[in-house]
């Protein structure tokens, strides 16, 4: 069946990125670290701080140096960079003064990774904790070869922030959910990546109990990165990653208890409640439209005449005044949006019932301060467009024909960044 997130993912493949979608549940940091704890996996003591006063103060009952990391739910903090200062989400601090100096710096702030919106990520929260003299770094992971239809180990001598560019190093072993980790994957481990017998022992312990995790959790991933091995011949997990199934909330309740959402993925929540289908891009165009094959179609069609879409927004064939109004309200706080193009087709429902949602809408929010297209066609689309152009909202325009609409909204619309 052709869904219109299949229709996205098409889209993203082809046309400009999309953010990717949340289909499994991702934790933060700190609250990873606590379901490392509590299935026995070794991690470093570590604190969870809101303000730089409570930075500064854990840092001074740590009592030497430390590290300090940035709360998002986006991987590559330690290459990242925020927007006051220009530094990564990831800092080692060596003393509360500098504790505090960094935190200030952090909180409230946006941090840009290769994972995030190009704008960044809001930070609010901070994980402190005692760094460890890192000997070796490792990769190691847990998941699901869907090729394969197998979980699947992954097992790399190069962790850390150097993973992505060292994919060649990385050992993939799949095994049997109920055989588990064999003696065979042990000694295969063992030899390519040189771990001693007292090393693999401590090594074999944490594969077992990360498969337990990956059970009783219903975990998509498990991953370890990176785990390292200190100085003093300690393995130590300095940072987890973790998906769960989405089908599996019903008897995994308190995990999923802890989601948080960027704001971005807040309004696709909110709105997904309503049947509204929403993904955020990266132009200053929005456009409501029904349809996924439609909404396709409009984000072509603008790219085409020169414009960026900075939404692909569908509210279903049914296109209900409430799904008009929360779609229109999200548009009208997006700060980036220039210009709207409202596009729809009345196939299962009239056009003037879409007029008259869109122009009690329009007025209980003030009107528009963006110019605004209105493009309606289908079952009484000459007496929908009639409605909207003898409303007298301002700033508001009406065209029946697609492309002629496209081109308006367009040339209405000042570029990206003016």
């Amino acid at each position: 069946m052709i869904t219109w997130r299949s229709i996205a993912r098409t889209f993203q493949r082809n046309h400009a990125p999309l953010r990717a979608q949340v289909r499994h549940l991702s934790l933060l940091e700190h609250h990873s670290y606590n379901l490392l704890k509590e299935f026995k996996l070794p991690v470093p003591p570590g604190f969870l701080v809101t303000t730089p006063e409570q930075a500064k103060d854990i840092v001074s009952e740590i009592n030497g140096p430390s590290v300090i990391k940035a709360q998002v739910l986006a991987g590559g903090r330690g290459k990242g960079k925020f927007n006051s200062d220009g530094k990564s989400g990831v800092r080692m601090v060596n003393s509360p003064n500098e504790a505090f100096n960094s935190a200030t710096n952090m909180i409230g702030y946006n941090l840009t990774t290769a994972q995030t919106p190009a704008d960044g990520l809001r930070v609010d929260k901070l994980y402190v904790y005692k760094a460890v003299s890192i000997a070796r770094e490792f990769y190691l992971a847990m998941t699901f070869d869907r090729q394969h239809t197998s979980p699947v180990l992954l097992i790399s001598s190069s962790g850390g922030t150097n993973i992505e560019s060292n994919v060649d190093k990385l050992h993939k072993l799949r095994f049997g959910i109920s055989t588990g980790i064999t003696d065979e994957i042990d000694a295969y481990i063992q030899a390519e990546l040189g771990f001693s017998d007292t090393e693999m022992k401590d090594i074999h312990r944490i594969l077992v109990q990360m498969l337990k995790l990956f059970k009783e959790k219903d975990a998509t991933l498990v991953e370890l990165n990176p785990l390292v091995r200190t100085e003093d011949g300690e393995f130590i997990c300095l940072d987890a990653k973790f998906g769960f199934d989405n089908a599996a909330r019903y008897r995994q309740q308190e995990i999923f208890a802890l989601e948080e959402r960027s704001p971005d993925e807040e309004e696709e929540y909110q709105l997904g409640k309503l049947g509204v289908s929403y993904v955020r891009l990266e132009g200053n165009i929005g456009n409501i439209v029904n349809g996924a094959g439609l909404a396709m179609a409009t984000n072509d069609l603008i790219s085409l005449y020169g414009g960026k879409c900075a939404n692909f927004l569908d509210v279903g064939g049914g296109a209900t005044k409430e799904a008009l109004s929360r779609g229109l309200e999200i548009l009208k706080n997006d700060q980036r949006v220039k210009g709207i193009l409202i596009n729809i087709y009345g196939g299962i429902v009239r056009c003037d019932m879409i007029a008259e949602a869109i122009v009690s809408a329009a007025t209980e929010m003030g009107g528009f301060k963006c110019p605004v297209v209105v493009r309606l066609q289908g079952t009484n689309f000459e007496k929908g467009l009639k409605m909207v152009e003898q409303s007298g909202l301002e700033n508001l325009v009406v065209e029946a024909e697609f492309e002629k609409a496209a081109q308006m909204v367009v040339k209405q619309t000042p570029p990206v960044g003016v």
